[in-house]
Formats: structure tokens, sequence, C-alpha cells
């Protein structure tokens, strides 16, 4: 199809819908002022005309109030502006679900991503059919939901949008009035900040909504069609929320064990909802006994929460295959599909639904492990004393070490969460929690000392049915990554640790923080060496390895088109399974509906097999390719390195950001750096804040800074024809590239015009534009194209409309920091302070919802 007719159909399948019900929704009264709904399309173009102009977000706020005086008095004008915000607020969630319902004629243009191209190349070829059946038996995709404050949505909210969109399907304009009139009326945010327990509270609503049905669909799509009754399980779910503690300081064993009942008890609603349908029809002779059974276990699940709860997976499995033998044997298989759908759903969910990952620093555990050996009476010299020296003195001795109240509670929370694991794999099985992640890993000490912290809190060598995941994310711990796997591999106990988890190796890298260290360019391609390396090193020593992608939403966090990495991997890369985390607005935007997340899921399947299945080596960088993209690397985290070390680097995000106010934001309940009684310093600035704030500023400069620069030195060298013909054949530079190309499109330097001639801050602004310039000119030439992301027509025109929908949130948030930087200026403590500080808060929301993968 060619790009001018995809760019047709959602012209009229999204913009012309939105605005024909944006209309309608403007009309409806809502809020106090009368004139809300009608003043806000004038405001909307009076802010285009402003930034087309280049004026300052406080001429455009002024003269708007100037123009419209008639209208609205001068005590009015804060109250309007909040009442802006809250339409547009609400215009961001029509504008989702008139996309989200269009979804299946908007968001399958092609098919070669799909499960049904990957069922047409197995039915026309038998030699395909064989190697997919054979790679079905050792692949796996994970999805992890994770915590991160940029999921905005409450529960209700998220209901209201899931009937928007089925109404919007079926044109239901009654439906569809009555739920803009409940939209308009229903609070988009809590008052107070969640706990982590809510937060998982709000994340499992897509469990039980979307994944519970979607997961199920998949697994039993691909098992009927290549007859694969008996293979394991391929499509599994993780989860952060209560586990993660490096994410979320406020996560406790307390709020582990409650996370982990909430999971239970959700997924035996659900199982209870299918089940109660299948008792309706399933009312033959010769079940009585096991429908019996099963409603009543079902039921005591679902709402009579045991304080020790067991596995009853092999119970249900039990009662539910002698129903199907019955339906068999004596009622000619009626009814057979409703149990064999339940069936399907109790093997891939247990009763745990999704595994609960535990996350801790490797700072902390070093502190914990010396805790506990000295609690034990084992001492063990800890200054100066080699790596060799550490990793030599451990004994992996069993013991049952409990931990008594001590005034440190990281230490406490610990040690309980190590001896809760082994009840929760009781509760739910191994797969309810069985990966406890070290952040921040630098040496093969930080998992050897946690694998004898588990042995001393009461685990047994043969039963630690645990696999230990080093997290690398810095660009420094990048490049040591595979030394430290080569020294846990050839250690005895580790190795022998190993062959009783299938010699199967999880390691998790990550790109927030490596962004944050090194920049866009340089964070992807150190990503891509340690893959290399850390494979080298796995097949050395006949490892199966397992890569766990930590990628947040936009580029600048690994996010973009992500199934595009996946399926350009070349064979110096293990991607034998796909495991990555999804979060933030990523979560509804790409697995908000049954339709997008089936659609996202199936993208990542097919990539991960049909990148395994090509014969030829297209996809591996060859010495020269290596050599050129490590030069632009290497030379755009020059750039970005001088960016960051600029004395005015953190001001300028202090002072024209949010930055300082995102603590106050009731959308998470960790906080917006570590170290939080610090002064600020970028290393202890969290990745989505740091990421969060640049796209407030509509600069985001993690998604591109520096590479302009590296591909201007690279043409001055005569190495750009070189460069281009690699973007044409490399897909993984490709995707380097054009996913950089969406960062650069969310960007928008009009709206700080005004500070080209600040005192202070002009000449670092013009440096940040004049990059972004250059970058964009250099990007399209590389591209072949004339503007950004002219490929990809219908993302393109549906940032272009994100973006409009809230730019006048975007001058509301600047003008109010403005305000509040010139009554700094003066030393004057305003009685507006307060509101400006308000209005600042508010808007954050709007712009990262509209973004989707802005955070």
């Amino acid at each position: 199809m060619k790009l001018s007719e995809k760019e047709s159909i959602f012209t009229n399948e999204v913009v012309n819908r939105f605005e024909l019900y944006n209309s309608l929704f403007l009309t409806l009264p809502f809020y106090q002022i009368k004139h809300t709904g009608t003043l806000l399309p004038f405001f909307t173009s009076h802010c285009e005309e402003g930034v087309k102009s280049e004026l300052g977000p406080t001429d455009i706020i002024e003269s708007f109030f100037g123009q419209y005086e008639q209208y609205v008095h001068a005590a009015d004008r804060f109250d309007l502006l909040f009442r802006f915000i809250q339409y547009i607020e609400r215009q961001v969630v029509l504008f989702d679900a008139v996309e989200d319902a269009s979804f299946n004629k908007t968001g399958r243009f092609e098919d070669t991503g799909s499960l049904n191209s990957l069922f047409q190349q197995a039915a026309s070829n038998p030699a395909i059919d064989k190697k997919i059946k054979d790679k079905l038996k050792d692949f796996s995709l994970r999805l992890v939901l994770t915590a991160h404050p940029t999921q905005f949505y409450p529960g209700p909210v998220l209901a209201i949008i899931t009937d928007l969109i089925e109404a919007l399907k079926q044109n239901d304009i009654n439906s569809i009035n009555l739920l803009l009139k409940q939209l308009g009326k229903t609070p988009f945010f809590n008052k107070n900040k969640p706990s982590p327990v809510d937060e998982a509270a709000s994340l499992a609503w897509f469990l039980e909504n979307v994944f519970y049905q979607t997961t199920s669909s998949i697994q039993s799509q691909i098992d009927k069609e290549f007859d694969l009754s008996d293979a394991a399980q391929f499509i599994e779910l993780g989860f952060w929320p209560g586990g993660d503690r490096d994410g979320n300081p406020n996560v406790t064993t307390e709020s582990t064990k409650t996370v982990s009942a909430l999971l239970r008890t959700i997924l035996f609603r659900c199982y209870y909802r299918d089940f109660r349908n299948l008792k309706r029809r399933v009312t033959f002779r010769g079940v009585e006994g096991y429908i019996s059974t099963l409603q009543d276990l079902f039921y005591e699940n679902s709402f009579n929460v045991a304080e020790n709860p067991e596995n009853q997976q092999a119970e249900i499995l039990t009662n539910l295959e002698a129903i199907k033998k019955v339906l068999i044997e004596v009622h000619d298989g009626l009814f057979l599909d409703k149990v064999e759908d339940l069936i399907n759903k109790v093997k891939l969910f247990g009763c745990y639904f999704a595994s609960l990952d535990i996350r801790q620093d490797s700072r902390i555990l070093r502190n914990v492990h010396q805790y506990a050996l000295k609690q034990n009476g084992i001492e063990r010299g800890t200054e100066e004393i080699t790596e060799e020296e550490r990793i030599a003195g451990l004994t992996f001795k069993e013991l049952d070490f409990h931990c008594p109240n001590q005034p440190d509670l990281l230490i406490k929370d610990t040690l309980d969460t190590i001896r809760l694991v082994n009840k929760l794999q009781f509760a739910g099985g191994e797969k309810a929690c069985h990966r406890f992640i070290i952040s921040n890993c630098q040496q093969a000490s930080d998992i050897l000392q946690l694998m004898e912290l588990f042995l001393l809190s009461g685990w047994k060598k043969e039963a630690l049915n645990i696999d230990f995941v080093p997290l690398f994310e810095t660009i420094d711990d990048l490049s040591k990554a595979s030394q430290i796997m080569e020294v846990l591999y050839t250690h005895p106990f580790y190795s022998e640790h190993l062959k009783r988890r299938n010699n199967k190796q999880t390691i998790m890298l990550g790109f927030s923080d490596s962004t944050k260290d090194g920049g866009y360019l340089m964070a992807n391609w150190s990503i891509l060496k340690a893959k290399v390396a850390l494979t080298t090193a796995a097949r050395n020593n006949g490892v199966k390895l397992v890569f766990f992608d930590g990628r947040g939403g936009p580029p600048a966090r690994g996010g973009g088109k992500t199934h595009l990495f996946y399926a350009s991997m070349g064979k110096d890369m293990a991607n034998d399974h796909i495991q990555l985390t999804i979060q933030g607005q990523t979560i509804s935007s790409q697995y908000g509906s049954f339709d997008s997340a089936h659609y996202n899921m199936e993208q990542l399947i097919n990539a991960g097999i049909v990148s395994s299945l090509a014969s030829n080596n297209e996809q591996t960088l060859n010495a020269a390719q290596t050599d050129l993209i490590a030069s632009l690397a290497n030379d755009s985290y020059e750039v970005f390195a001088a960016l960051t070390k600029h004395p005015l680097f953190l001001k300028y995000l202090e002072k024209y950001s949010p930055l300082k106010l995102l603590s106050q934001i009731n959308i998470s309940s960790r906080p917006v750096k570590r170290n939080v009684d610090s002064e600020l310093r970028l290393e202890d600035l969290r990745a989505i804040s740091f990421v969060t704030a640049w796209s407030q500023l509509k600069q985001n400069i993690p998604g591109y800074y520096g590479v302009g620069t590296a591909l201007k030195k690279a043409k001055d060298n005569g190495l750009f024809n070189d460069i281009k013909a690699l973007y044409n054949e490399s897909g993984q530079f490709k995707t380097m590239i054009d996913n950089c190309m969406m960062s650069m499109s969310k960007s928008d330097f009009r709206l700080t015009a005004y500070l080209e001639n600040d005192g202070t801050f002009g000449p670092f602004w013009k440096m940040i534009r004049d990059e972004f310039e250059l970058t964009r000119n250099l990007l399209l030439e590389v591209s072949d194209t004339h503007s950004l992301m002219e490929k990809y027509p219908v993302e393109r025109k549906s940032i272009a409309l994100r973006e409009k929908i809230v730019l006048p949130l975007v001058i509301i948030q600047h003008y109010a920091l403005q305000q509040l930087n010139q009554l700094k200026a003066s030393n004057l403590d305003d009685s507006h302070n307060e509101i400006y500080d308000k209005l600042i808060i508010r808007t954050v929301y709007g712009i990262v919802n509209a973004g989707r993968n802005l955070v």
C-alpha cells in the first residue's frame, strides 16, 4: 500500500472522526466557566500563531486574555487555564480512544509481522513448518509490566476508555455521548500519592482486562496451528510493582506479599468468571462432582484469601481434564471449547498470573551480606580486598538465619524478602517468584554474595530455584559485562547452580541509565556490543543465554519500534528468547486493548522466530560496519558528555522544565532522584525524571544529542556514503536512526525561542538548538527523505495531531515557569506562587499522555 493511501485511511478513520466527536465534547457544560469549551479552540489557534511568531509564553497568554477580555474577567483567568487543562486532558483520551477503535484499519497496513504471515510460510513449505515447530520448542516471549510513574489513568478512567473504544467501533452516538459526559466528571488523578500496592493494582487492571484474554488467544492459536499441545508455555508475563526495590525504595516485604496475594485473587476472579460461563453450559450427567469441586475452589480463592495459600494448579487441571474426558466420551464433545480454553489459561497463569521479580541495588546487597556474615560470626576482611580474594572467601554455608529487628530497614527488608520468596513459590509454584535482579551489577561477587545470602537464610543448594539476573546499564558496566559473566561461568558453585537451572542464564541490559550516561547512539551501540560479547562468552561455556531488555517508552529509553530490533538481530547475538519491560504509556498505548496488544505481541513473536530462521548472515555486522558505528557512537558520546558537564546543564533543566516539581505529582510512590536529601547530581537523577524533564521542554536531547555532530564528522571524512549504505543494509542501524527521528519529531524549539536572547542561558539554548538542526538535516540525508518520519506517515500524522492537542498545555506550563522565574529573580513571595506550581504540575499529565511514548 502506498504511503499516501495509508495517510488517507488514517485521516478518514481517525482525524475526521476525532474532529466530529471533539466538537460534541466541547459543547458539554462540565465546568463553572460558561465559555470554556467555546474558548478552547480560539486559545489553541492563538497558541499556534504565537509559536509560529516565536513569541514567549507570557506574551501568548497575556495577549489572549487581552483579546478576549469581554469573555474572561481578570479574576477568572487562572480558573480558565485550569479548565482548559481539564478539557485537553480529556481530548487526549478521546483521541486515544478513536485511534484505538480504528486500530484494525490503520494499524495493520502490512501483514508481514503477523501470525497469519507465519502460518502462511509454514503452510507453503514443509521445511519451514518443521523449523518453526522446532523453534517454538525453545522460544519464549516474556513481557514484564513495570511501575514507572507515567501510567496516569486510574481504574475508573481505564474502564471508561475501554467502553468508549467499543462504542466508537460501533459508532454508537448515544453511548459515546454518555461516556464523554462520564469522562468529563470523573477525576483523572489521585489526591494522594499511591502506595506500591496501589500502583500494582493499577497495572493489574491490564492483566485482568487485556493480557488474560490476549495471551491465551495467541498461545492457543499457535498451539493449534502447529499442533503443539504438549509444547512448553512460550508466552510469559512478569510483574515488577511490589518487587522492585531499586526502582521504588518504598517497596517492603509486606507490600511484596500483598501484591502477590492481589495477583492471585485477580487471577482467580478471572477463572471464576470463565468457570461460571462454562458451568451454565456443561450441565450434563457425569461432571457434577468435578464442577462442584471447581466451584468451591474458584470461589474460595476469589473471595476468601487464605493466610498461607497453596499451589492448586494441578488440582484445577485434574478436574478440568476429567470434565473434558466425560464430554468427549459421553456427550459428543459439546462445549468442549469452553473447557479447553480454561485449561489453556490455567496452564498459562497457574496460581500466580505473572511472575513477580525482585530487584535491588548491588551496593545495598553488599551491605546486607556483610551484616549477615557478622551476625553469624563469620569474619571476612572487607577493606582493600581484591575481587579474587572476595570470591575465594565465599563458603556458601547453609544456615537458617532470621533477621532480628534492627535500625537498618533495608537490611531487614532484603533478608525477610529472601525468606518470603520461598513462601511465594509454595503458594504459586516456582514461576510465581523465581528471579532476583541485581541492579548496578559491577562484579561477579555481587551475584555470588547474594547466592550466599539465600543459603544463609534457610535455602538449600539443591533447591535454590532462583535465577540470579545481573543488570548491566551504565556504559562502563556494559563494557565489563562479558568478563564478569566469564568469571561466573567458570566458578564451580555457580556453574553447578546453572546446571540445575537447565544451563540457562538471564542477563538484563538497561537502556535508560545508559542513555543518560552516554547519549543515544553510545547507549544503543554499547548494548549491541555487549550482547555480542555476552553471547560469545555464553556459547563458549555451553550456556543458553537469555537477554532481558529494560526498555522504556521513548527511543531514548530503548522504546520506539521495538520489534524491529529483534527482527534485525544478527547471528552473533542470542535471540532465542525475547524478554522486555513494558512501562509507562507504552502499556496503555501498545497493550491497552485486545486488538493492539494482540498485534504487538504478534510482531514480537514473529520477529523472534523469523530472525532465527534466516539462513543468511546479512544482519550480522561486518568489521567495517562495526568500526563505523563504533566511531559514530564515540564521537556522539564526546558531544553528549560535554553537554552534561556544562555548568549550565542542570541549572537550565531545573529552571525551564518542571523537574523540581515532579516529586509533587501524585502518580508515583517513588522519589524523583536517589539520595533525596542531597544536592541534585546527574548520577542521582532517575532516568525517567531526566527524560520527562526534557520531553516537557520539547527538546528531547536524550534521543538525539550528539548524533548530528558525529554524522557531520563522518561526512567531512568522506564516510557518508558508507553510512547511507549501512542505513539501507543493517536493520539494527536503520532502527536506531528511525527511532532517533521519532524522538526528534516530538521536539519543537519554537516553544522556547524566547530564550535565545537570554543573557545567561541564550548561548546554551542555541547550542542545543543548533545540534538539533544539524542532526535533523543529516538524518534526512541519510534516510533520503524530506521530513522526519516520512516513511511512517501514520505515526507521523498521529504525533503531529497529538502535539497540536497539547500545545496549549505546553504554553501554559512554560508561562507558569516563566512567571515563577521572574518572581524568584525579583525576590518576591507572590500569593500566586502556589497557583503557578499547580498549573505546571497539572500540565505534565496531559503532555506525557499525549506523547504515549515520551518518557
